[in-house]
């Protein structure tokens, strides 16, 4: 691809040439590639074949966790957070030993490989939250539940300039994948201030469905407001809120 560069930026295409803009700026590219019925046909492309299969089913796995998850999302996402999870997704996929090759799925790989994954890219969970938390999925009672001691908002939470006050926020989401169906609940405390004042304990439980036999994910996120006039303000309109999967169990 090319970067476009002077005053006129151009969209469409002219010839072989398609312009587009993208978050990296305005780009340019020549069109060509192998015809879809011949790949979608030849055997010569039968790995292409399904390498698309299982990367589509990816796509469709991550949007159901996205979508699970939209309450915290909301305000705890950056731009290329799609992309990012739909790649967690291939290499869940993968993990998957037991089905053929092109028909990996979600079920039999490794949801696992999703602890860790940070929503944000601006804000990540691990270098704001200082705080030791305790994350527990309990199957049988169908409960998501996070437990942080007492600590100082100050000393423990990494906070972006111009922040007055925060919360924690969690979600428990039950998905299943193959119905394209999911339960969830989320959590949050007030709107706290950030200061040299130790909070009390915080414990939020977050209720599925009991006896689930699905994939249970919980997420733990951050959210900083700055008061000004006696208001709350989201601040920076949450560009620098870390939201993280906490805690998976891949399901039986």
């Amino acid at each position: 691809m090319a970067r476009q560069k002077g005053i006129i930026k151009l969209k469409g295409t002219i010839g072989d040439i398609t312009f587009y803009k993208t978050q990296d700026g305005h780009l340019a590219r020549e069109k060509g590639g192998i015809d879809a019925s011949r790949i979608a046909s030849d055997p010569a492309f039968q790995r292409t074949r399904e390498n698309g299969s299982e990367f589509g089913r990816a796509g469709k796995a991550g949007k159901m966790l996205r979508t699970a998850l939209r309450p915290l999302l909301l305000n705890s996402a950056d731009g290329r957070m799609v992309s990012r999870l739909t790649q967690a997704m291939v290499k869940v996929i993968q993990a998957d030993t037991v089905s053929e090759r092109g028909l990996r799925n979600v079920i039999d790989g490794e949801a696992e490989l999703l602890f860790g994954f940070e929503f944000n890219i601006r804000g990540k969970l691990g270098t704001t939250l200082f705080a030791p938390f305790v994350a527990t999925i309990d199957r049988v009672a169908g409960e998501i539940t996070v437990d942080l001691a007492s600590f100082i908002p100050a000393n423990m939470i990494a906070a972006p300039s111009g922040t007055t006050h925060y919360k924690i926020i969690s979600g428990g989401a039950e998905i299943d994948f193959e119905a394209e169906t999911y339960v969830v609940a989320t959590s949050e405390t007030a709107i706290l201030p950030w200061d040299g004042t130790a909070t009390a304990p915080i414990n939020q439980v977050n209720a599925v469905t009991a006896n689930s036999t699905k994939p249970l994910f919980l997420a733990l996120g951050v959210e900083f407001y700055q008061e000004i006039n006696g208001q709350m303000y989201p601040l920076k309109n949450g560009a620098f809120n870390p939201l993280s999967v906490a805690k998976v169990d891949s399901g039986v």
